[in-house]
């Protein structure tokens, strides 16, 4: 897999991860709230795993 392709997902899944933070301010969120919590944290690892591997690319 090419590297632009994949900075191109990287920063695909960033801006996905704005639409959960807001979804994490939903007051009838209920138990769906540990299923975003969860994705949010996976999407973060993505993009820290991202970062160490492609350290001169900006995301």
């Amino acid at each position: 897999m090419d590297a632009q392709i994949i900075k191109e997902r990287v920063l695909k899944v960033q801006s996905q991860r704005e639409y959960l933070l807001s979804l994490l301010e939903q007051p009838n969120l209920g138990t769906l709230r540990v299923d975003v919590n969860q994705a949010l944290e996976e999407m973060d690892d993505l993009i820290d795993e991202y970062r160490r591997t492609f350290p001169q690319t900006e995301v």
